[in-house]
């Protein structure tokens, strides 16, 4: 498995960072839960970055100074974040790219993950500066992976509880990532995530019964606009449909 500084694999599966120490440091104190008004200042943030590195010559402020702006506390923090970049007013997937594990300033990792997302997702061409005004973003900012113990098949999927979990699989030198809003997204059962996120690594389906591959489950509060720079509301994961239109299943 590959640990790199920043999150270049695309969609819900994403790299480590750069220094596995970095990685499985001890988390010292629960992540803070996200305002209504700083997940508001989260989406924005990630379009302010998108416009300065898309449009550079035109941007009101170069992107090297996004996040050096006067944010709230709780982006200090480390936290894991993915941006997610849809088609308006489709719902097309056009880019997802993110941070798994907290190794960054949420700053930081949000401003990075967002430019990411539109420019090194390797599924789609890059995200062109005449785009952005169709195009919404979504944010998820995500708690710290925990391990998924079980004995048996059944107690893993009891275990995972579908729209509140999204889940990590490593092993056999591969990894993979499910956001919490894939399963419901997909209309998939809690079998059918744990299934799902292992082929996301490259595994067959129930490779996460073997035990040389370790599973992690994590939560997320995402926020997204309803349309191109327009409002911003909390998504809860439970109330995404099935028949939601994505450019990719998985």
């Amino acid at each position: 498995m590959a640990w790199e500084g920043r999150p270049r694999e695309p969609g819900y599966k994403a790299s480590a960072p750069a220094r596995p120490e970095e990685a499985f440091r001890p988390f010292r104190a629960p992540p803070s839960v996200l305002s209504a008004d700083e997940g508001m200042v989260a989406v924005r943030l990630a379009r302010r970055a998108l416009e300065s590195a898309l449009n550079p010559r035109t941007a009101p402020e170069p992107l090297s100074s996004v996040e050096e702006t006067h944010l709230p506390p709780v982006f200090d923090e480390h936290r894991g974040v993915f941006v997610t970049l849809k088609r308006h007013p489709s719902g097309m997937l056009r880019g997802c790219i993110g941070y798994p594990l907290p190794v960054l300033p949420l700053r930081s990792a949000l401003v990075r993950a967002a430019v990411s997302a539109a420019v090194e997702d390797y599924r789609f061409r890059p995200v062109a500066a005449t785009e952005l005004p169709r195009l919404t973003i979504e944010v998820s900012v995500l708690t710290p992976p925990e391990p998924l113990r079980f004995s048996s098949s059944e107690e893993a999927i009891r275990a995972v509880k579908v729209g509140r979990d999204g889940l990590i699989v490593e092993g056999l030198g591969t990894s993979g990532l499910l956001l919490p809003q894939v399963a419901p997204e997909e209309g998939w059962s809690a079998e059918e995530l744990l299934d799902g996120t292992c082929e996301k690594a490259g595994l067959p389906p129930r490779s996460w019964q073997d035990p040389r591959v370790k599973v992690r489950r994590f939560e997320a509060e995402i926020f997204r606009e309803v349309a191109p720079g327009g409002e911003i509301v909390r998504q809860d994961p439970v109330s995404a449909r099935a028949d939601e239109p994505r450019a990719r299943r998985k």
